[in-house]
């Protein structure tokens, strides 16, 4: 392009260029690009005259060629596919009449912060520095998939304008992004895709505003890596976020954050790994919460942030916190759409008796029993009535104590006022209305009173339902032994 061709404001930033030199047209710094349409020649930039600027514009010897164009309107399509660009690019603040391509460009940085754009297309693009886009509105979805970036990657208070139909407002899929990506206060209206997407940094959608709607697809994250933080806080979003097969070595942090998804899962993060996950002084999720096969080393969950569903099955936990009674988080459990899941009980119970809390920890394994009775034939749950109420299940020894006591008392007081005829008078030892009573109640101890004396009439049917008692007691109470000697 000749220079003799352009218009007065292109020429400006023609030759500011060679220096890298700022170009502002701007009335003030807090103008609003959005109004970019009206703007006249006098700051008006074809996009063919940036193009040429950027591939094959004439350098100045001793200095450093540079784009740094600021409130202008750049009138057609900005063709920047394939470019191996050296130069850094900073259009701030400008007015796009067109979608800008840099599909598959190499550049050493580009900054496009507070400008307004119909859409971007920069699939595969490359940078070697910093992707600014900062502050900017985008009518259209914005496609970075498969770029790669070696700084960070900014999208701190951008706008997304809801996409066509089958496409994702904001498409970072498989990107790699080294120093991660802050978009803190981000707004996108359409699906925020993140699947496959690496960095050794941190993710920050710290305040962001992503609405897909209900049954819809807002933050799609499905094996994910982030080696730094994933910061969800303050957000609110309207629609699933999915996780599944992601890891997240810092925390997943969802505090003061809404999650609403009626009727379907809130938050899918199946068969991850995750440093902390954080889910705290936050209204109850809307929607199930899926956790199945997921690890985390620290669960930082309060009760009032549970929905009425969730999914456990195969979640496995090292720290539960904070440190609630055993009756807060039971209720979490009874949520769990399949039903009762042993292996979601056995996993409070670790954490309870990780931190010292024993009582905690059988009241845990005593509500794990009774929802097993529920799922038992019915000759397994009279079995299991029988044992709750003897023992608890043996998680509550004391209650046998104090039914063989009653039963002593009882026994002794209507044996003594009634002796049994002894079985054979000359041989017969002195008749102990208790010794008699605990030879019935106790199946292995004889105090040879049982064998010497027969009761009859009611009193022998008295005699039998002692014994059949004791057996029972002595039963429940080996099996709860039993059980806490494994458990050990």
């Amino acid at each position: 392009m000749e220079i003799d061709s352009l218009t007065p404001a292109e020429e400006r930033v023609w030759r500011a260029f060679a220096r890298g030199q700022d170009v502002d047209f701007r009335a003030s710094a807090d103008e609003d690009p959005a109004r970019g349409a009206d703007w006249g020649p006098e700051r008006t930039v074809r996009a063919a005259v940036v193009r040429a600027l950027l591939l094959s514009a004439p350098q100045e010897d001793g200095e450093t060629a540079a784009l740094r164009l600021a409130g202008a309107r750049i009138t057609g399509e900005l063709l920047l596919q394939y470019a191996d660009i050296d130069h850094a690019v900073r259009l701030s603040g400008c007015f796009f009449e067109d979608t800008p391509v840099f599909y598959a460009a190499r550049l050493r940085q580009l900054n496009l912060r507070g400008s307004v754009l119909p859409a971007l297309s920069a699939e595969t693009l490359r940078v070697d520095g910093v992707l600014r886009l900062s502050d900017c509105r985008f009518d259209g979805p914005v496609r970075l998939g498969g770029a790669q970036i070696a700084g960070a990657l900014f999208l701190d208070g951008a706008g997304i304008g809801e996409p066509p139909a089958g496409q994702a407002a904001l498409q970072l899929n498989h990107v790699t992004v080294g120093d991660g990506l802050s978009a803190p206060g981000l707004r996108a209206h359409g699906e925020v895709r993140l699947t496959g997407t690496s960095t050794a940094g941190t993710i920050d959608l710290s305040a962001a505003r992503l609405t897909a709607g209900a049954g819809a697809a807002a933050l799609d994250a499905v094996t994910l890596t982030v080696e730094g933080d994933f910061l969800l806080r303050e957000a609110e979003v309207h629609g699933w976020i999915g996780l599944r097969g992601a890891r997240v070595a810092g925390r997943l942090d969802f505090s003061r954050a809404r999650l609403v998804n009626p009727g379907d899962a809130a938050l899918r993060a199946s068969s991850c790994t995750i440093g902390e996950l954080w889910l705290r002084r936050s209204p109850p999720v809307s929607g199930t919460l899926n956790l199945r096969r997921a690890q985390l080393d620290v669960l930082f969950l309060e009760p009032d942030v549970v929905p009425g569903e969730v999914l456990l099955d195969s979640l496995v936990y090292t720290s539960l916190t904070p440190h609630e009674p055993a009756e807060r988080r039971l209720e979490m459990l009874e949520r769990d759409g399949e039903g009762y899941v042993p292996h979601a009980y056995e996993q409070l119970t670790a954490s309870y008796r990780r931190v010292g809390d024993d009582p905690a920890a059988r009241l845990v394994q005593l509500a794990k029993q009774r929802r097993r009775r529920a799922t038992l034939p019915w000759y397994g749950r009279l079995w299991g009535y029988v044992q709750d109420a003897a023992v608890g299940y043996g998680f509550r020894p004391l209650r046998a104590a104090g039914w063989l006591v009653s039963l002593l008392l009882l026994g002794s007081l209507v044996y003594a006022l009634h002796h049994p005829e002894p079985l054979k008078p000359d041989e017969a030892p002195e008749f102990n209305p208790v010794f008699y009573t605990l030879d019935l109640l106790l199946p292995v101890i004889s105090f040879g009173q049982e064998g010497a004396f027969a009761p009859t009439g009611g009193y022998q049917w008295l005699s039998y339902a002692l014994v059949l008692t004791g057996w029972i007691l002595a039963t429940t109470v080996v099996t709860g032994i039993t059980r806490t000697v494994s458990r050990q």
